[in-house]
């Protein structure tokens, strides 16, 4: 029930995505948790409107705002958090896709580990939602020195304190946003931890950020830059964001 208060707010981002939005919603619609939805468009020209219309009338626990200019990934998930009522806060992009089960799995990880977010592994999907067999794995720990070399975090699998997610709000759309929000997040707060189960099914999406490693690349160097690294520090942890961009969509890369 909508005045039910949630456990968990969901987050989800999308810009023109309509043809992604039934799997993703029902995958959020099956976790064991009580939660809610906000879903914000970021000023969308497709029919997403009229599919989350139907949503709206069939489920008192979505939210549904449209942004009346775009605004970018970073500001369209801060203002889902921003009216955001549960304890915490788990991000899903539009096109990516839940496991059954997930949230209660994390939270629980959470709670057992005095941590503030925690993340799963991720099985690689087409943009037809096909499988691809292959599965990037993640540390089951994780501290802000080891994520230095590389974003090994999917913003999709990503569950935290609502009151962390207020502290640091994400920024920066011209760079990794989420990158930079983890980083700065374990800096602070230590360790994180994950599962090394794929919870996720992530969409290779064609426009992905990380899908072109040169500008990929590109927006690592700037994260480090942000974080205040000199320019040969920043050029050391983008090297090795560029070693485990190409092991981790080769073909050759773990497959189950």
């Amino acid at each position: 029930m909508i005045d039910e208060k949630p456990l968990v707010s969901v987050v989800m981002a999308s810009y023109n995505g309509a043809k992604y939005i039934e799997d993703s919603v029902n995958s959020v619609l099956i976790q064991n948790v009580p939660l809610e939805l906000i879903f914000v468009d970021d000023f969308s020209d497709d029919n997403t409107d009229e599919i989350m219309e139907d949503y709206l009338k069939k489920h008192s626990n979505i939210v549904y705002l449209k942004n009346k200019q775009s605004l970018g990934a970073a500001k369209t998930r801060n203002r889902g958090v921003s009216v955001s009522r549960g304890k915490y806060i788990a991000f899903l992009d539009v096109d990516d896709i839940w496991i059954k089960g997930k949230l209660k799995r994390q939270i629980d990880l959470i709670e057992t580990n005095n941590t503030v977010f925690s993340y799963t592994a991720r099985e690689l999907i087409l943009d037809n939602g096909n499988d691809t067999k292959r599965f990037v794995p993640v540390l089951e720990k994780i501290t802000y020195k080891q994520l230095l070399k590389t974003n090994s975090i999917p913003c999709s699998s990503v569950v935290l304190l609502k009151s962390v997610a207020e502290e640091f709000p994400m920024r920066k759309d011209n760079l990794h946003e989420d990158y930079l929000n983890w980083l700065q997040i374990l800096k602070k707060y230590g360790a994180a931890y994950g599962i090394n189960e794929p919870l996720l099914k992530y969409r290779l999406s064609p426009g992905g950020k990380s899908r072109n490693r040169v500008k990929s690349a590109v927006m690592t160097y700037r994260v480090h830059r942000e974080l205040n690294s000199n320019m040969f520090a920043a050029l050391y942890y983008t090297f090795f964001h560029l070693l485990n961009g190409v092991k981790k969509y080769s073909k050759s890369y773990l497959e189950r």
